[in-house]
């Protein structure tokens, strides 16, 4: 085992590299978003073809995610994220030098690949190598890097024209690239991965152990009801999240913000929901875990009401667009913290990459739900009101998920 640097010891530094990776995960899967226009202006794309670049690295994440966990769960944690983290990196500064759409999408389709196998391997490396009782609270404060990820390339897009749009993809590729060999110098592998060694299969404290990396193992052994709950609250929730962060910009202006107006709202989001799931870390590890989880399901569907029903005044929808981040997130922070005590060590890998692989396929209707009610000529009041069903639904998942968790 490594020492650390500096007087940091090794597991802490092992989270502060986690906590780097997620905000440069935050950088690139917001970076088509907010390049978006100058994308547009510059290669005038069909809306298929724009709703195809959309698109590819969320496919992209999808087999990374399912991809990665099997691979971290075989080969170790350590390699799997450091060689992920290199990927996007890579494809990143690929995106920024390509010549039209079509390679755009092939770039961005490779670069879902190392996002999608780096998030779910962030998430086990960090529970593993938490002090006992700090994993919930660890977790929560590397994925909350995610969103501040997304609020940083925000402001570096407000800052400049929307044709330097390529600027974005460079500091989003750039940044991992300098990290990955850092990673690979000083980064701790899962203690609880070496622990385990070559023994996984065999036995454990008297039981057997699932063997490493099996799919099917996530649903044996009585887990089948929790993965199942898993899986739908992941679903649900990031169908919610990325409908907003697709199409909030949208709604507001059509409700009367200005562009500007709007982008600042937005980063109020993401620093809203960063902040939360710092603080739900910290509620999740104690007696709050189940009151807190109440208070933002219940206070979820409110905002959402509340958004619907507010007049165009940037103070008021700022302030309610804050809010409605900070228990957005706060969901996912829970659902992030969750996923890895979920499932044991052999498997662990696994079982968080099928979760965060079926979130992403609900990160993908969203926005195109969204799409389809605007089309079909919904206004912004409307679309937040008819997300109603999907929230109360991804919320009682959530309830009944966090019931079923080992006490301890």
């Amino acid at each position: 085992m490594k020492a650390g640097i500096g007087g940091i010891s090794a597991a802490s530094l092992t989270i502060v590299f986690c906590l780097c990776a997620a905000l440069c995960e935050g950088i690139d899967l917001q970076a088509a978003g907010v390049a978006a226009s100058g994308i547009a202006a510059e290669f005038q794309p069909s809306p298929e073809r724009m709703g195809n670049f959309f698109s590819a690295s969320t496919l992209g994440l999808f087999f990374g995610a399912l991809l990665g966990g099997r691979l971290a769960d075989g080969i170790g944690r350590k390699r799997v994220l450091v060689g992920s983290v290199a990927l996007f990196g890579l494809f990143s500064l690929l995106t920024a030098v390509s010549r039209d759409i079509d390679s755009l999408s092939a770039t961005r389709l490779l670069t879902g690949l190392g996002l999608g196998g780096a998030l779910p391997i962030l998430v086990a490396l960090v529970s593993e190598n938490s002090r006992e009782r700090r994993e919930t609270a660890s977790v929560a404060m590397v994925y909350a890097a995610t969103p501040f990820g997304g609020a940083l390339v925000s402001l570096i897009s407000m800052t400049m024209p929307a044709s330097s749009w390529r600027v974005i993809f460079i500091v989003g590729g750039v940044l991992p690239l300098m990290l990955a060999p850092l990673m690979a110098c000083w980064l701790q592998e899962s203690l609880e991965f070496l622990r385990l060694g070559p023994a996984a299969g065999a036995t454990s404290g008297g039981a057997a152990m699932p063997k490493s990396g099996s799919f099917a193992a996530i649903f044996s052994d009585g887990r089948a009801p929790r993965t199942i709950l898993l899986w739908l609250s992941f679903f649900l929730e990031l169908l919610v999240l990325y409908l907003l962060l697709n199409w909030l910009p949208t709604l507001m202006v059509g409700d009367g913000l200005t562009r500007v107006e709007a982008a600042g709202a937005q980063i109020g989001f993401n620093l809203g929901g960063a902040m939360a799931a710092v603080v739900m870390g910290q509620l999740l590890s104690g007696r709050l875990r189940m009151a807190s989880l109440i208070a933002v399901c219940v206070a979820l569907p409110i905002l959402l009401i509340a958004l619907a029903k507010a007049p165009a005044q940037l103070a008021i929808v700022g302030t309610i667009v804050f809010a409605l981040g900070c228990a957005v997130l706060a969901i996912q922070a829970f659902l992030y913290t969750t996923a890895p005590m979920t499932y044991p060590t052999s498997i662990r890998g696994v079982g968080v990459g099928a979760a965060v692989a079926v979130g992403r396929v609900g990160s993908i209707v969203g926005p195109k739900l969204g799409g389809y009610l605007k089309g079909a000529g919904h206004d912004s009041s409307q679309l937040l009101m008819e997300l109603l069903p999907v929230v109360i639904a991804g919320s009682v998942c959530a309830l009944l998920l966090v019931r079923r968790l080992p006490r301890s």
